[in-house]
């Protein structure tokens, strides 16, 4: 099939609270999902630079950004997730 291998997830973030929300939504959406990934937490702003990502939170994928500046809610995330192939 065309479904990539989704290796790993992570919400770089500055430790606010709709960083931490969005962490927490994107765990569910991937238990939702049944995919068995850790979803890591970044606040660490030189990590955070890396990726390169302009406004938080930032969801990264396959360690690209694949969304950020505001808040996806669980069902945006599911959304998102199936938009990339997973």
């Amino acid at each position: 099939g065309n479904t990539c291998e989704l290796t790993s997830v992570k919400v770089l973030g500055a430790g606010c609270k709709s960083c931490h929300e969005q962490y927490e939504y994107v765990k569910t959406a991937m238990k939702t999902m049944n995919i068995p990934i850790e979803v890591e937490y970044i606040t660490d702003m030189e990590k955070v630079m890396v990726y390169g990502a302009m406004s938080m939170p930032a969801i990264v994928v396959n360690e690209k950004i694949v969304f950020m500046g505001k808040v996806l809610k669980v069902a945006d995330v599911e959304k998102l997730f199936h938009k990339l192939g997973f």
